[in-house]
């Protein structure tokens, strides 16, 4: 049986530049997967992805505060690097690259990176600096590391095609990678901050799912978007959630609308955003 490699930590873009520069030099593809620690199965599913398509894995861990608004929960966000370190040695990573706030925005630090067009609905309009924030610390990672590949998980699908279209319109030269969301055992996407949930709260965030899924089901069928949208709602607030920031069907690719009728052949997304207690969900299911 083989052993598993021995996980280096890098704190600074120099020593983790050393590291992947001697891997370049024996000819090795290095990939990166992006994270702010708290890390869970879903997680390591992004990393053992990523050991299929490269031969060292970095995994970056740092809560970025340029995609916190000042009233979001940087403060108080899960971490717990120990941990996150056995995790990531047990699933075969190579080098956790764990800066601080001031080696990625250092003291005068003034350039950020937009994302037009996909950025704007959904998360862009209840969060409107979190894509910029996401965008700027996504690109400074691509510079540092350089990587083959990168892998995102889809459960945050907005992002995810947010990041495509940064590297397809700056020709960043990374292969991007979308893994499938991993669930709970009712359904529940894994989530950082699955962990605000109390029991209760925790029961009733296990539905969310469950009609999403009920909700493709009827627009794949031919119901009418607007229609689907409503029961959707619906059957959220009498499920127990406290608010709706948004469940809607979505162009798969671009997330523009697709008008209140059936969707035809377009390709298609559920997307939802809803809120239980203090804690704030987001999830999406392919129709």
């Amino acid at each position: 049986m083989s052993e598993r490699p021995a996980l280096t930590v890098a704190r600074t873009v120099k020593d983790l530049r050393w590291q992947v520069f001697a891997w370049r030099a024996e000819g090795l593809r290095v990939g990166l997967v992006p994270t702010m620690g708290a890390l869970h199965e879903g997680h390591l599913s992004l990393v053992r992805l990523a050991l299929e398509s490269a031969d060292r894995v970095v995994v970056s861990l740092f809560v970025n505060p340029a995609q916190f608004a000042p009233t979001e929960d940087f403060a108080s966000y899960p971490r717990g690097e120990d941990r996150d370190r056995e995790m990531l040695a047990e699933a075969g990573c190579h080098l956790l690259y764990a800066p601080d706030a001031t080696e990625i925005y250092p003291p005068g630090f003034s350039t950020t990176v937009t994302v037009g067009g996909v950025s704007a609905p959904l998360e862009g309009e209840r969060r409107p600096q979190f894509f910029g924030g996401v965008a700027t610390v996504v690109t400074k990672l691509f510079n540092q590391v350089a990587p083959d590949v990168a892998v995102f998980g889809e459960k945050d699908y907005q992002q995810l095609q947010v990041i495509r279209r940064l590297v397809r319109d700056l020709d960043l030269p990374v292969q991007i990678i979308g893994a499938p969301t991993r669930r709970a055992e009712d359904g529940l996407a894994l989530s950082s901050r699955n962990a605000y949930l109390s029991a209760d709260e925790r029961v009733v965030a296990g539905k969310l799912n469950v009609i999403m899924a009920q909700m493709a089901r009827s627009v794949a069928a031919g119901g009418a978007v607007i229609t689907a949208e409503a029961m959707a709602a619906d059957a959220l607030r009498a499920a127990g959630f406290d608010s709706i920031d948004y469940i809607e069907v979505r162009h798969a690719e671009d997330l523009s609308t697709l008008g209140p009728g059936p969707i035809g052949d377009s390709p298609a997304r559920v997307l939802a955003a809803v809120k239980i207690g203090k804690t704030r969900l987001i999830d999406n299911i392919a129709v």
